[in-house]
């Protein structure tokens, strides 16, 4: 087992790579010393990325679209639940050979073909970037315009929103862009304390809605708009399936470059039992009160608010509020650099190993993330779901059948280290990318186009495309799946 090497052993299996133009530091086999990760640094990993306003929103969004309590938080505990079973099964190659992500996609794509699943994870990390990056930015500006009111009568102006909008989100962005100049290590704090906080100001804001809706009863009580007798009933299946697909599309991106963590756990069954014990149920529960408190503003304001940050704005008391912001803006720091930087700065990097490092691709992903404009992806529930979660976890399903497949079907789990970084070898292929992974990919793809254009309302499609859709990362994970080992079993690898 390569993650029981010693430092010395891995050189003596390996030889010396430093010379390799697809070699550095950062995306090296980690050595045995650094694989300190027990299975509670996984879970508490992944309760610290699940505690963030993104998921709070998301629960939200399905009350706003006529789910019930219990029909929203199961149908975001099933869908990382089976998110959940790629995201072990990917973690697995990054816990026994110490490998990131990029040089994981090397044995199916190639050694300059992982250039193509790497770009595509990292350009939908780059959109999660600004909208953590618009978050904390909206805090700041809620907080501002507590003593500077007209700060809320500026017009839009830039790209649809006030220049001290835009302002306070710059001002957000550089200090993730501080962060990243600083390292990874030095997030090590804020982790530690951002998910208390978060957690804290979502129980308080339960207790509050609480309290205001005078009990659970008339919070939770609001009946499905998919029931009979209501404004959407019979609609219910053509609602669930693709909030389930966006559901998975939530974590579709760490389900792939999932390994960027794990080359760090000490054993497989750590790196299962804390993914396990530490995503489905942090996300039930954060999504439960998302979905409770969101449910009690229907009561109390006579709408849905779905927006936290909104919903603070309704507070009167300054102390409080001021507390919250920050809190906020904490906990979307350490989440943001944890979960949207980690992955596409190493896939950034993965382009020219030899002069990107880790904090250079840092910086790219940043600059992305506001070119993206991430204002305009939340700016109204449908499209913040079924615009941007289906329509990425729809790529991102093609790239997880090509990955599992290979490893585990083709490879049977075993990988030769030094090829994954030399020239010519294994891993090659024909001048460095295997047509055949990039054709799975593509075809995986392909059948979903027409309803993704329908959606967005880019083309008139017919009803068949936009509801094969609906379950784009299923479509797209087995039709590349198949593909990649159809045309794999004819191919003699050297």
């Amino acid at each position: 087992m390569i993650d029981a090497l010693l430092d010395s052993e891995i050189r003596e299996h390996t030889g010396d790579l430093s010379h390799s133009p697809y070699w550095n530091g950062d995306i090296a086999p980690t050595r045995k010393k650094e694989r300190t990760w027990a299975q509670k640094d996984i879970m508490v990993l992944w309760i610290s990325m699940c505690a963030c306003v993104p998921t709070y929103m998301l629960a939200s969004s399905l009350i706003a679209e006529g789910m019930n309590w219990w029909q929203a938080v199961l149908t975001i505990f099933l869908g990382n639940c089976i998110v959940l079973i790629p995201m072990i099964l990917n973690a697995h190659a990054g816990t026994k050979y110490g490998i990131p992500f990029p040089v994981y996609c090397r044995p199916a794509f190639g050694i300059l073909g992982a250039n193509v699943p790497a770009l595509l994870r990292a350009m939908v990390a780059c959109g999660w970037f600004g909208i953590q990056s618009w978050i904390g930015g909206s805090a700041i500006f809620t907080l501002l315009a507590i003593w500077f009111p007209a700060l809320k009568a500026m017009p839009a102006s830039i790209a649809g929103i006030s220049a001290a909008q835009f302002a306070c989100f710059m001002f957000f962005w550089a200090i993730n862009m501080f962060v990243i100049y600083k390292g990874v290590e030095s997030i090590r704090f804020l982790l530690n304390i951002k998910a208390p906080l978060l957690i804290t100001l979502g129980l308080a804001l339960l207790f509050w809605a609480y309290g205001k809706a005078n009990g659970f009863g008339p919070m939770l009580a609001a009946p499905s708009a998919f029931d009979p007798g209501q404004p959407k009933a019979g609609q219910f299946w053509a609602f669930f399936f693709p909030a389930l697909t966006g559901m998975i599309g939530f974590w579709a991106t760490l389900s792939l470059n999932i390994p960027d963590f794990t080359r760090y756990a000490k054993s497989q069954k750590d790196q299962i039992l804390g993914q396990a014990l530490g995503l489905p149920t942090t996300m039930g529960l954060f999504s439960f009160i998302g979905v409770a408190v969101t449910s009690a503003t229907v009561v109390i304001y006579g709408k849905s608010i779905w927006d936290p940050v909104e919903l603070l704005t309704k507070f009167s008391n300054p102390i409080l509020l001021a507390f919250a912001m920050v809190s906020l803006c904490i906990a979307t720091l350490a989440t943001n650099i944890a979960a949207n930087v980690v992955s596409p700065a190493n896939d950034i990097a993965h382009l020219w190993p030899k002069k990107i490092d880790f904090r250079m691709g840092g910086y790219i992903t940043g600059v992305i993330g506001i070119l993206m404009q991430p204002w305009k992806l939340l700016a109204d529930p449908s499209g913040y779901i079924f615009k941007w979660l289906v329509a990425y976890s729809s790529l991102l399903g093609s790239i997880g059948g090509v990955l599992i497949c290979d490893y585990f079907i083709l490879r049977h789990c075993e990988l030769n280290i030094a090829e994954l970084y030399e020239h010519k070898g294994r891993y090659w292929y024909g001048n460095g990318f295997n047509a055949r992974a990039l054709i799975a990919l593509i075809l995986g793809i392909v059948p979903l186009i027409p309803g993704f254009l329908g959606t967005i309302g880019a083309a008139q499609v017919a009803p068949f495309w936009t509801t094969i859709y609906s379950y784009a990362w299923f479509i797209s994970f087995g039709i590349s799946f198949a593909l990649y080992w159809l045309l794999m079993s004819a191919y003699k690898e050297k």
